[in-house]
C-alpha cells in the first residue's frame, strides 16, 4: 500500500497529538482528526484541535481544517488540508473503515479504543496495555524510554508532575482557583510577571504564578472546575517563539508513530 492510500484516523487534536498529525501528513498519509465540540488544549496555538474553534488553522505548515461530513473530509483532503471532525466516540472509525488508528487523547486511560479497530491500534502514554487494548503502545514520559515502541505492557504511569523546565516544575502550571466561565486577560506568547492577572473565572483572577512566557492559556468562553489545568508558563523570555511550534516531547512520540506503521509492513 501506497502512503497516501493509507487512512490513519487520530482519535485527539492536542499538542501532543499535532505532533503526530503534523508528521503522517507531511509523509503523505491521509489523516483525519476526531475532537470533541469544545476541545480544552492548553497549548493550544500549537495544535490542530483550535480548528474547532476557528474552522482552520496552520501549525508548522500543516493546515487543518474543521468539516462536518464525508463530502467535506474528501474535499480536505483534495486540497492537501488536515480534516477534523467532532467526534468523541469514534463513530467515524467505523464509517471510513482506516488502516491505523491512533489514540492520542493523552487522557490517563482508554476511553473506548480497543485494537478490533482497524488492523493497527496505536495508543499514546498510560492507560493502555500493548497486546490486549491496542497493538502498540507509544511512551510518553519524558526521559530515556520517550517515544519508545511497546509491544506488551503498559507505558509508565502518569506521575501528575509537570515536566521540569529551566529548574521550575509545578510551580508553572496554573489551575483554576475557583469554577466559573474562562475569560482571558493575556494573550499566548506574551511575557508576564508573578502576580500579573492573566485570566478570569468569573469574577476571580488568575495570576501568573511565575516570570515567564504565557505558553499556554485555555480558550475564552469555557466552563471550568476549581482545580482544572488552565494554563502553562514558560520560565525562558528565550522560548516565546514557541508557543506557536511542535514540541519536542510531541515530535519524539510521533517518530514512535510513524516508526510502529512502517513496521506493520502495510505500507509498500
Amino acid at each position: 500500500m501506497e502512503r497516501s492510500d493509507c487512512l490513519v484516523i487520530v482519535r485527539g487534536g492536542g499538542d501532543i497529538a499535532t505532533g503526530t498529525i503534523h508528521c503522517l501528513a507531511s509523509c503523505g498519509f491521509k489523516v483525519l482528526v476526531l475532537e470533541s465540540g469544545q476541545p480544552t488544549t492548553i497549548r493550544r496555538l500549537a495544535a490542530f484541535s483550535e480548528a474547532m474553534y476557528k474552522n482552520e488553522v496552520t501549525v508548522e505548515g500543516i493546515c487543518a481544517r474543521r468539516v462536518f461530513k464525508k463530502e467535506d473530509i474528501l474535499s480536505a483532503w483534495r486540497q492537501k488540508a488536515v480534516p477534523v471532525i467532532e467526534d468523541t466516540k469514534g463513530l467515524w472509525i467505523k464509517t471510513m473503515a482506516p488502516q491505523v488508528v491512533v489514540d492520542a487523547i493523552i487522557a490517563k486511560k482508554n476511553t473506548g479504543t480497543d485494537k478490533t479497530m482497524a488492523p493497527l491500534v496505536i495508543g499514546l502514554g498510560p492507560g493502555f496495555c500493548a497486546g490486549r487494548d491496542v497493538h502498540v503502545v507509544i511512551e510518553t514520559m519524558r526521559g530515556h524510554h520517550l517515544g519508545r515502541i511497546l509491544r506488551d505492557g503498559y507505558a509508565l504511569p502518569n506521575t501528575g508532575i509537570p515536566g521540569i523546565i529551566a529548574g521550575i516544575g509545578k510551580e508553572r502550571v496554573i489551575h483554576a482557583p475557583a469554577a466559573g466561565t474562562m475569560r482571558e486577560a493575556a494573550a499566548i506568547g506574551d511575557l508576564v510577571h508573578q502576580g500579573d492577572v492573566i485570566a478570569w473565572i468569573g469574577d476571580t483572577p488568575v495570576k501568573a504564578s511565575i516570570d515567564g512566557v504565557l505558553r499556554g492559556l485555555l480558550h475564552e468562553g469555557l466552563p471550568v472546575t476549581k482545580g482544572f489545568k488552565i494554563a502553562d508558563i514558560d520560565p525562558r523570555a528565550s522560548e516565546q517563539g514557541n508557543c506557536v511550534t511542535i514540541s519536542d516531547k510531541a515530535r519524539t512520540i510521533a517518530g514512535g508513530v510513524l516508526q510502529a506503521i512502517l513496521m506493520s509492513g502495510m505500507i509498500g
